[in-house]
């Protein structure tokens, strides 16, 4: 999000949402796959709002967005947000990011902050001045064992310098740098990463450029888990010589497009990928067997279709963005945290169960 200038990425949500609702989509309505045919109703609703003035005005956050939710050592949920402030709106005073607010209830049928890192003042989870306008969002978080892990875009908005990545062994409260990307690695297409935490000793990246208004493959990568923090210990998938393997020099793995947030989970025995599409705007769903399946074939699963303000229903919402996977989730309960952004009072964290997901 970009704080300096709310009125740019506000137009962008609310305009491709008119066209769309002017079009006639409706919520609900079958997937695109990638073959052109249509996969099976995916529904869904609005289980509740996360954060705003109601939420989360006590820990001086009542305006934040993202929301990343990753479940904590000792079991509770934290949710790692973007651009906050206090006061009366976007752009307000006490501009912090990221932040981290906290559900001591990690079922994501009980989630409600009820705490945040700096206790009645969420603070900033590290150093991060906004000179200039720079910004650090986070793009993913994530625990392996008794460590979090936050990935982090340094910069200003769209214009990532660096990316950086941290852990903590506190369960979120304090967080310990490890290692940096430079903004322009593989083209950029390294800048946005999401990690699936698998079962077989590795953690699994996907990555894109982080500009919504510029075309970025989706990369693949390898770590293993005891090597996160070691940028050299990352592995590309690509296809050279006729074939696909590791060590490849990256190439992409889908169709390349505009990407906005993405996330990666193993969950239920294979792999739940999503992200927010930008044409058509509405946040999407792909589920696969491994890390390296054929995402070009995969059926694309439309779970957040656009709308504008005064007609959400079911899953239309206006202005969305987001998407992050809820731990605890499984295919037929499946949870994500939704960010809303169309003026600077509507400007939110959301909690949406979505119904019909094909595994």
């Amino acid at each position: 999000m970009n704080a300096t200038n709310p009125s740019r990425r506000a137009l962008l949500r609310t305009g491709a949402g008119a066209a769309l609702a002017a079009a006639g989509l409706a919520a609900g309505a079958p997937a695109a796959t990638a073959d052109g045919s249509r996969a099976a109703l995916v529904t869904g609703g609005r289980v509740r709002n996360l954060t705003g003035p109601a939420e989360t005005g006590r820990f001086a956050a009542p305006w934040t967005d993202l929301g990343i939710p990753a479940r904590c050592p000792d079991g509770s949920m934290l949710f790692v947000c973007g651009d906050t402030f206090d006061g009366g709106g976007v752009g307000g005073p006490d501009w912090r990011s990221p932040v981290g607010l906290r559900s001591s209830n990690a079922s994501p049928g009980s989630l409600s902050i009820d705490g945040s890192v700096g206790g009645a003042h969420a603070v900033g989870l590290v150093p991060e001045g906004h000179d200039g306008g720079t910004t650090a969002i986070p793009s993913d978080v994530f625990t392996v064992g008794s460590t979090m892990y936050m990935h982090l875009m340094r910069g200003v908005i769209y214009r990532t310098h660096h990316s950086d990545f941290w852990r903590s062994d506190d369960n979120g409260e304090t967080w310990q740098y490890l290692c940096q990307w430079p903004g322009d690695q593989y083209g950029g297409q390294f800048q946005q990463k999401t990690y699936a935490v698998a079962d077989d000793g590795y953690c699994y990246v996907l990555s894109t450029a982080f500009n919504r208004d510029i075309t970025s493959g989706l990369l693949l990568h390898r770590v293993p888990q005891n090597a996160l923090g070691d940028p050299a210990a990352y592995q590309p998938w690509g296809y050279a010589g006729g074939a696909w393997g590791w060590e490849n020099p990256p190439t992409t793995i889908t169709g390349a497009r505009r990407w906005g947030e993405i996330c990666f989970r193993a969950m239920g025995g294979k792999y739940a990928f999503t992200w927010l599409n930008m044409t058509p705007l509405d946040i999407r769903a792909q589920v696969f067997a491994l890390p390296t399946s054929n995402l070009f074939t995969t059926p694309e699963q439309t779970m957040i279709l656009p709308t504008v303000p005064g007609l959400e229903v079911g899953n239309a919402v206006a202005s969305p963005y987001g998407g992050f996977i809820v731990p605890g989730s499984t295919f037929a309960d499946f949870h994500i945290a939704v960010s809303q952004w169309f003026d600077n009072q509507n400007y939110r964290v959301m909690q949406y169960r979505i119904n019909g997901l094909a595994a």
